[in-house]
This record gives structure tokens, sequence and C-alpha cells, in this order.
């Protein structure tokens, strides 16, 4: 039996409770180890496959290309039960198909026998030519700070040419590109369009994958809105927005939709969701010009090897690490309420001296990144110069949607032909005159003053304009393609330049930093007690699927939508417990918060707390930015707690734990260490103390007891 088979029914039972003892550890559990998993392509005869020893997808290039095979090599499970095109385009009012071919007599499975039999369609795109290539960075991204991978990936692309068969198409070139990464059961496809005809042609949709899945689950009655996608395969693409602060949720591209031709499927109405289609749901609607290059969104397919929501959450957030490494950009940063020069300075020196490594200028600064008048970019490049003389990073906020600029330039409905209707009721079109000015303006502003962090509120949500005259979109139909690629190359821009960015939504594909954790504003009215398990609940249920350094909570130092003394940490040195509790919650996370207020520190003892948690921050650093294990979920009636592991830092585990109640507990946990990497033993001591050998359980677990003090907490070092 081979170890990755074997690995598949470790992870698949790890957290589940069944029985470990007949099995033997892993070796190369790529969660663990990623380094013997290197991308390759082969090639044979008319055979080609991608393959990293994770995953393998192959294809044959007669009749065309047909994807024959794609499975999931450690769990064994294979993803495609009958040949479908790889892609299809809508363009001047007709469906395209991009390779593929037909005749296939059973559409439950695929018989390699069949293979010689399938016929390419008269009007397909065909195939005229592949090439191998290294993969080549989507983003000139380079690290500028601290962060726990510096690299761009590694890995193999696989191009292949297609030509337009139809008269009426011809110099329409396609390539479709497949990309497959080391170290990690992942991989990439998108599509570039060529219009070499000499003629504009009217583009309306792209469908960049489509794959014939084997079914989840089989029903007589049910539908592809009730029953349940297709486990083994996650997809994410960067087409994602709506402020949702999940990927899931803001996924505008994944499509599993029904298969009419599989006629021996169980369910009576042939509505199993069993096809996956990737596409925006609004189509893209442009005119290429003769000449003009076009390119799809890039769809990233994750290949899951059980149901296990830690593990998978493991492996989503192994995909950002790998695929956007500027999110583990990780800076220290404040927000600040003022943009009066003595203040800014001021705060600027309290980073200084307590560690800190930014400063943003608020929401309700006073700051305006939108003039670019001489005396404004004087004002704030006077203080970006005095923050990096202090080694410490200046940027700040700027809000695009939710507000009204004009008649003229706001978004128009499709509906009613007037102002409204958008995502957050009135907003600016990105296409409109205003818009691409605001761009510019923000581009002519950073530069000039050499902001190091910028923070944009509402980035385009996602409306569609039905206005004819805005310069940046001909009408309703390419309104959303424009304007995402507006606000794409925008955050392209600031990425490459190092500029760090914050933006409360899904972008990240595209270059942002960080997003919310997800959280209710108004929360931060509540009394500080409350504030203290919900900011808890928030960073357990909000790093499931995102990293630790990917995620921003929030932190009132000063009043924030109410709530008054009772709410806010301000005079700091009177609330001096909740301060640190708050910074242990978040720095012991590795989540930064916007601590919002007027300054850091108010005394000389609010400085030393200050001091003392960044400290503490900075020396465990490195293991406080790995990945998450979910302990207990904060309920207020017992402990709570995160572990934070690593297979490969000195510490194995930093566990945090907390204790809600008014007295303190003494509890037996059962700390799961599989993920560190240790496989019989491990030492673990409480805070700065003395270490102590635990022998580890058949299922990877140590078991420690631990006194949590009345209504605070503790913390665990394995080594």
């Amino acid at each position: 039996m081979k170890k990755t088979n074997l690995l598949a029914g470790l992870v698949t039972c790890l957290y589940s409770g069944m029985a470990l003892a007949q099995m033997k550890p892993p070796v190369n559990d790529w969660l663990i180890n990623h380094q013997p998993y290197t991308a390759a392509v082969t090639e044979k005869g008319k055979e080609i496959t991608l393959s990293n020893g994770l995953l393998s997808r192959s294809f044959r290039i007669t009749p065309n290309v047909i994807c024959t095979d794609y499975r999931n090599l450690v769990s064994g499970e294979q993803l495609l039960r009958a040949v479908k095109p790889e892609a299809r385009i809508t363009v001047n009012g007709h469906d395209y198909m991009i390779g593929g071919a037909q005749g296939q007599p059973q559409q439950a499975y695929l018989l390699p026998a069949w293979l010689d039999k399938l016929q390419a369609g008269k009007s397909d795109f065909m195939y005229k030519g592949h090439q191998v290539t290294s993969i080549a960075p989507y983003l000139k991204w380079t690290a500028h700070g601290w962060c726990t991978n510096p690299k761009q990936p590694t890995g193999k692309a696989l191009i292949f040419s297609y030509e337009a068969q139809a008269p009426e198409l011809k110099g329409l070139l396609v390539k479709v590109h497949y990309e497959i990464f080391d170290g990690i059961p992942l991989l990439s496809k998108w599509l570039e369009i060529t219009n070499q005809s000499g003629e504009p042609v009217k583009l309306q949709q792209v469908v960049n994958e489509i794959l014939a899945t084997p079914e989840e689950e089989s029903a007589v009655v049910g539908g592809v809105n009730k029953m349940r996608v297709p486990h083994g395969i996650y997809i994410e693409s960067n087409y994602a927005f709506n402020n949702a602060m999940k990927a899931n949720l803001s996924d505008q591209t994944t499509h599993w939709k029904a298969d009419s031709t599989y006629t021996s499927q169980v369910n009576y109405d042939y509505q199993t969701p069993c096809v996956l289609e990737v596409y925006p749901i609004v189509p893209v609607g442009i005119t290429m010009a003769a000449g003009e290059h076009f390119e799809s969104v890039r769809t990233y397919e994750l290949l899951l090897d059980g149901y296990d929501r830690e593990r998978n959450g493991l492996a989503q957030r192994r995909m950002y690490r790998t695929i956007a490494p500027w999110t583990t950009e990780n800076p220290i940063f404040m927000h600040l309420v003022s943009t009066d020069p003595v203040k800014v300075k001021a705060i600027i020196d309290q980073c200084a001296a307590t560690g800190y490594e930014g400063v943003i200028l608020s929401f309700g600064s006073g700051l305006n990144m939108e003039d670019t008048s001489a005396a404004n970019i004087a004002k704030f490049k006077a203080l970006a110069d005095y923050a990096h003389s202090k080694k410490v990073l200046l940027g700040g906020y700027s809000l695009f949607s939710s507000r009204r600029i004009s008649e003229e330039d706001d978004v128009i409905s499709p509906v009613t032909g007037k102002r409204g209707g958008a995502f957050f009721g009135n907003a600016p079109c990105l296409g409109s005159k205003w818009g691409l000015g605001y761009v510019q303006e923000l581009k002519r502003f950073i530069s000039a003053t050499g902001f190091d962090i910028f923070e944009n509120d509402g980035p385009y949500p996602g409306d569609v304009c039905a206005s004819t005259t805005h310069p940046g979109h001909t009408g309703l139909e390419d309104s959303q393609w424009k304007q995402m690629q507006l606000q794409k190359a925008l955050y392209h821009w600031c990425n490459e330049r190092g500029v760090y960015v914050n933006a409360p939504d899904w972008y990240f594909m595209d270059g942002t930093n960080k997003i919310a954790l997800g959280y209710r504003e108004v929360n931060f009215s509540l009394p500080r007690a409350e504030q203290l398990i919900l900011n808890r609940q928030n960073i357990f249920d909000g790093t499931w699927e995102k990293t630790p350094s990917m995620s921003w909570g929030f932190v009132p130092l000063s009043e924030y939508q109410g709530g008054g003394a009772a709410a806010t940490l301000e005079p700091l040195n009177d609330h001096l417990d909740s301060y640190e509790q708050l910074m242990v919650q978040y720095y012991g996370a590795g989540v930064q918060a916007c601590y919002r207020g007027p300054r850091l520190y108010d005394t000389d003892s609010t400085k030393t707390v200050v001091k003392n948690m960044i400290n503490w921050y900075k020396k465990y650093r490195d293991i406080l930015n790995t990945d998450i294990i979910h302990l207990r979920r904060p309920d207020g009636r017992d402990w709570d707690g995160v572990m934070h592991v690593s297979p490969t830092l000195p510490q194995k585990a930093l566990i945090m734990l907390y204790n809600p109640t008014e007295q303190a507990i003494v509890r037996e946990l059962t700390l799961p260490m599989y993920y560190t990497g240790a496989k019989q033993s491990v030492r673990i001591r409480e805070k700065e103390g003395a270490a102590k050998a635990y022998t580890l359980d058949r299922e990877y677990q140590a078991h420690v007891k631990v006194t949590i003090p009345a209504a605070g907490y503790t913390w665990l070092v394995a080594e």
C-alpha cells in the first residue's frame, strides 16, 4: 500500500474518533512535509499528464484535447466521470467549445477503450500545439516587511493552443493554461484570447472550466440546489466580492449544474449536481477590438482528501500561503483618529517606543487621499518621512463605495434608469469620469507621499451600471467586468509597489493583504466584558479558512458608534486589565486589530503593558502566525482556546487558553499534536516555566492538566 493512500485513511479518521491503533504514522503528509511533492509534466505519445504526487490530471491530444483522468493521489478519488469541453466561449451570440470530444456511450464512467472512438465537433476550437513552462508569478510581488512566506509559488504550466474552425471566427486564437504547484494538491486554470480576425468581436461569456464529476450523493427526488455537491474539490477564483468576508459567499464564478446527457443517474429528473462550470455570474459582455488580448478569471482547484473540517481548512489556508504569499505579511498597526501633524508625530513616537510597526490614519481622521493639491501632498509626505525616520509605516483610509458623488458619476440602475439600487444603496461607478479620476488620484497621492498602507473601504462590490456615457465602460453588459478590472488593477499596482492593502472584500488573489475577521460593528459599543468573549468567538469562527495574517479585528480605544465609558478603553490606564486581555486575545491568535483611538498609552504603566505585550508577540511571532487548530469555541461557560502548530519551527505549538468564569478552573486538556509533526512525545511548558515531557497517545494527542485563572488566561508552548 502506498504511503499516500495510507495517509488518506489516517486523515479521514484523525479527528473523528476512529481507532488508529493499527495505522503507522505517515511520513509524507503534505500538510506536515510538502518537500517530496514536485510538479512535473510528462508526455507519452498522445498522452500528457500534470502531476506532483498529490494530484494528477491527464489529457489526450487527439481527436482534440480531452481530459481523460483527474485524480487525488492521496485519497485515490477519481474526479472525472465523463469527457466535456475544456472551456466554452460565447462570441457574437453563439457558443463555441474549446477542446473536448463527443460520442462517450455512458456518462457515469469513462473507459479508456472508448477514447479512440470519440470525435471532435465541427465548430469546436481545435488543438494546434502546446508548451510546457515553469509557473510565472501572477503579481510581481516581493516581501517588504515581516512575513512567513517571502517566496512566490513554483511549479509547472501546460498551455494548449487552439484555433477556430468556424469560418466566422477565423483569426480568433485561444490558449488554455493549466498550472500545477509544488507541494500542494492545487491546480490553476485560465484562458487567454487574442483577436487576430481583423474585425471586432463581441465576447459575451467565457467558461474557463467544465468538469463532469461523480455525484456526491444519489437521490431519486431532489435537485441541483438541494443535493450536496462533490466534496473532493474546492474551487476559488480571482473574481469574488460582496463584503461577506468569506470566500464561498463572495464567490461569483462556481456553478454546479445538472447533466441531462447523464441518463443513467439515479435522479428521476436528471437534476443531480455533477457538472462544474466556472464563469462570472454577470457575463463578461465586452467587445474585443481587432488585435485585442483578453484574460479570463483564474480558477484554483484544490483537491481535498476527506471530510474533516480542520484538515480542509488547513489545506485552504496553505493554498493562500502558497499562491498569495503577500497575505503572510502582518505588520503591527494602530488606527489614529486625527491628521493633526502634532498628534500624528506623537503616535508615531509611541509606535516606535512600544514596537508597533505602522499607523493608519483612520476613518474620521480627516484624511482625504483624493486631495492631491501641493499643500496636502506636502503635509502628508512630511509625516510619512517622519514615520520612516522612526522605522514606522504610515498609511490611510479611503472610502469608495457607499457614497453619493453626482447624477453623472453614480451607478445607474438598469431597472429604474436612475441612481440607486447599488449594493450599498448609492455608489459611484468606478468606470465613471469621477471613478477613473479617483483611481488616478489615489495612485498620485500614494506615490507622492510615500504612504505604505492603503485601507480601501467599500471596494468595488460588483455593482452593474446602465450608464452609456461613462468612459470606463460602454453600457450595462460590460459594466461589471470593466469595473472589476479597474479595481484589480489598482490592487495590482499597490501590491507590486509594496503598499500594504486592507480591504473588506475578497480580493486576496489580486493583491490585497488583509480582510476583517467577520464581526458586527455595533458590538464594539457593548460593555467591555461582552466584547472580550465576542471577540474570541470572532477569532475562532473567522480562522477556519483564513490564516491569522489575513484577518483584522477591532478594539475601540475611544468611543465607536456609542456605548459610552462602559464600551471603551479610554482612559487606558483605568482599564488596563481589559486592554491587556484584548491585546492577548488578538496577538495570541496572530491577528492584528485596529486599535482605534488617539493614543496607544496614556501613562508609564500603560506604556509598560503595551510594550511588554508587543515584546511577547515578537518573541513568538513565528509560531503565532502559523495555522490555528480550533480547540474549544468560547461560550462563556467553560474554558476556550486555540492552538498554533508548526512542524518546522523550534516551537511546535503555542496554545492560548481562556477562562471566562469568575473562578479559577483546573482542566485536563486533550491537545491534538498531529500537525506539529510530533509522533511519540513532546515537551510542553506553561508560559516561561520548565518544560515537561508528555507521551502522545495513538491519536497523536497530549493530555495536559492546566489551571486557568479566574477571568483570565494562560498559554502553553510545545517544543
